[in-house]
């Protein structure tokens, strides 16, 4: 039978199973379905409650399997091609000129170039420029509610990360990836949070969740919905 329960904010279900057996199992598959195997005699509220001390486990072993999702195809940076920003899609529309330019126009992303050749180039700075200017806008007022927690950041810079959107050095740097600035609002600012906790909680400890889901209820949903949006 399916069955859920709530952790913060996140809803988890899983699929429990009875069998004659000792102790309780619970196996993640690839496909990030959860699997619980419980002793025939097994109290279902005693079920529960050694599940919700494995969630952080649980939701850790889902995350490493969604990085192993399909990725989309690499950009061509062609006229046409839909490319993200803020989580809208947007066409690339291509111009040629005597300047270099990218801006967005309506449902566009312009580009105005000397060499097509550039394209790429010209796309990728511009979305690095407004991901500095957003970032810092986004970033502002949790800094600021994290000053309660007696903890800020000694800087905030942007780097390229194959595999993570962001990270908190043990001397207080956070690191942001500027592709977010491919995803919504809210996923954004659920990385700037969760870095923003490892000012308090250097591990993903029960405390560090308690504490992102206070500055953040929803954060699972943002969560989810980035690594579907760019995964």
């Amino acid at each position: 039978m399916v069955l859920s329960f709530q952790f913060g904010s996140a809803t988890i279900e899983y699929q429990l199973e009875y069998s004659n057996r000792k102790s309780l199992g619970i196996t993640i598959s690839p496909d990030l379905m959860i699997t619980v195997k419980a002793p025939i005699d097994a109290a279902l509220e005693k079920i529960k409650e050694k599940l919700r001390k494995k969630a952080p486990w649980i939701i850790r072993q889902q995350n490493f399997f969604l990085s192993f999702h399909p990725m989309p195809p690499p950009r061509q940076y062609v006229g046409g091609e839909t490319h993200l920003y803020l989580g809208r899609q947007y066409r690339l529309k291509i111009t040629d000129t005597s300047f270099n330019k990218v801006m967005l126009k309506g449902r566009f992303i312009e580009v105005y170039t000397q060499k097509r050749d550039n394209v790429e180039k010209q796309v990728k700075e511009w979305y690095l420029k407004n991901a500095k200017s957003k970032f810092e806008i986004y970033a502002a007022p949790h800094i600021e509610s994290f000053q309660k927690y007696n903890v800020h950041p000694s800087s905030i810079i942007f780097r390229d990360m194959p595999t993570r959107w962001g990270s908190c050095t043990p001397k207080g740097k956070i690191i942001l990836n500027p592709e977010l600035i491919k995803a919504p609002k809210g996923c954004i600012e659920y990385v700037i949070i969760h870095e923003l906790c490892h000012l308090v909680h250097r591990d993903h400890t029960n405390k560090f969740i308690e504490l992102q889901t206070k500055e953040m209820p929803d954060w699972q949903k943002w969560k989810m919905k980035l690594e579907h949006l760019l995964a």
